[in-house]
């Protein structure tokens, strides 16, 4: 309900976070935002707006009166005074609530932070509550789904567990067609950039698959809320704070020597979150992927791929030994896995006759999992930036 995350504050938990989702800019989160802050000074919060893109819009400046604004710091960058949101003065202030809008920007450097999504997890470990604006495209899991989709290669990524973490968040659904009416009579953006996104990223086509994603998304939590209290089924306030039913439980096989490991994470991550299950990327380390063997770029690829891993809320494992799927079907069975996907080989088909395939040995040692396999797909495959 509306009022959950008011009853969160005056409980005195810990600090709530509070996301406004969207498909696309310019479908009203940040204004939406804005007057849930007002309603909460009305009933005797106290909140500051940490930082709001306003973009030049005259409706979503306007709605700023009556709250609080944090001055911003100012960081030259490149020759450039560029402004930022002042973490430092808002952990200062202490607030019991702070605006944040854009919670996938990436910071200006020399910022104590490379990305906002940090910043708001400094705010919240300090016990200030936030309330956030996001659009469903950076949402790191879905990546490769909207550069299929839209043609568009998203590079300003947030980690799933920011939202899935979240106490609530909120859909802000708009039309394409009105969205795009908005766009000409100049609400989104000035007019001399109206005509290049629509043809570019705000297309009809662009804005159905990401209204889809986004509906989508929330329509998966509040499935995932009715499993846990079947009373709030139909809810779109969806919060996230109870753990999983453990029914399921989903195994990533992940190669040291990845060629597409990227996708293969985030195939694993929407799976769990699908079967809304616990989730494990294993990797089994081999005496030929001795740190004092493995050559530099295979360890480099490794650790930002277990970076990755985590950041989409899996549980990362190392196993040791020569025997990989030995090691694979032992974890599997010590945790209960009912779902284990892995990456195909790219072995030859003699290779695999003479060497026997791992996929198919898995298989016969623990035939009660289910086994999915990912295709490969390029990393480097390219696509046209947002705007």
């Amino acid at each position: 309900m509306a009022d959950d995350f008011l009853a969160v504050l005056k409980a005195h938990r810990r600090a709530p976070l509070k996301i406004y989702l969207g498909m696309a800019a310019g479908v009203g989160k940040t204004v939406a935002m804005l007057k849930e802050g007002k309603r909460l000074i009305g009933e005797g919060v106290d909140v500051v707006c940490a930082i709001v893109e306003t973009h030049g819009r005259a409706g979503t400046a306007s709605e700023t009166q009556g709250i609080e604004l944090t001055p911003r710091k100012t960081l030259i960058y490149r020759n450039v005074p560029l402004e930022e949101m002042d973490l430092e003065a808002v952990l200062a202030r202490r607030p019991a609530v702070a605006l944040v809008d854009e919670l996938a920007h990436t910071n200006v450097g020399g910022s104590k932070n490379e990305k906002r999504w940090q910043d708001v997890e400094e705010l919240l470990g300090a016990g200030i509550s936030v309330m956030a604006t996001l659009n469903i495209q950076h949402l790191e899991s879905l990546h490769e789904i909207v550069m299929r989709e839209t043609g568009v290669d998203v590079r300003e990524r947030i980690p799933d567990r920011i939202v899935s973490s979240a106490d609530e968040v909120v859909v802000i659904d708009l039309p394409p067609s009105e969205l795009q009416e908005r766009l000409r009579e100049g609400k989104v953006y000035p007019a001399e950039k109206v005509e290049h996104a629509l043809r570019r990223f705000f297309t009809s086509k662009n804005l159905a698959a990401l209204r889809q994603l986004a509906l989508r998304e929330v329509a998966n939590a509040v499935e995932q809320r009715g499993r846990r209290d079947p009373t709030r089924q139909d809810e779109l306030h969806v919060g996230f704070n109870s753990h999983p039913v453990d029914a399921e439980r989903v195994m990533v096989s992940m190669s040291s020597r990845p060629s597409a490991t990227r996708h293969l994470l985030r195939h694993g991550a929407r799976l769990a979150g699908g079967l809304n299950s616990r989730w494990f990327v294993v990797y089994v380390r081999t005496s030929n992927e001795a740190v004092e063997r493995i050559d530099a770029i295979s360890l480099r690829s490794l650790t930002e791929n277990i970076r990755l891993a985590k950041e989409l809320g899996a549980e990362v494992v190392r196993l040791e030994g020569t025997d990989v799927v030995g090691a694979l079907a032992d974890f599997a069975r010590s945790k209960g896995i009912t779902h284990a996907v892995f990456g195909r080989t790219g072995q030859s088909r003699m290779k695999e006759r003479l060497r026997g395939s791992i996929l198919a040995e898995f298989m016969r040692a623990v035939p009660e999992v289910d086994v999915l396999v990912v295709g490969e797909r390029r990393e480097e495959e390219a696509g046209i930036l947002e705007p």
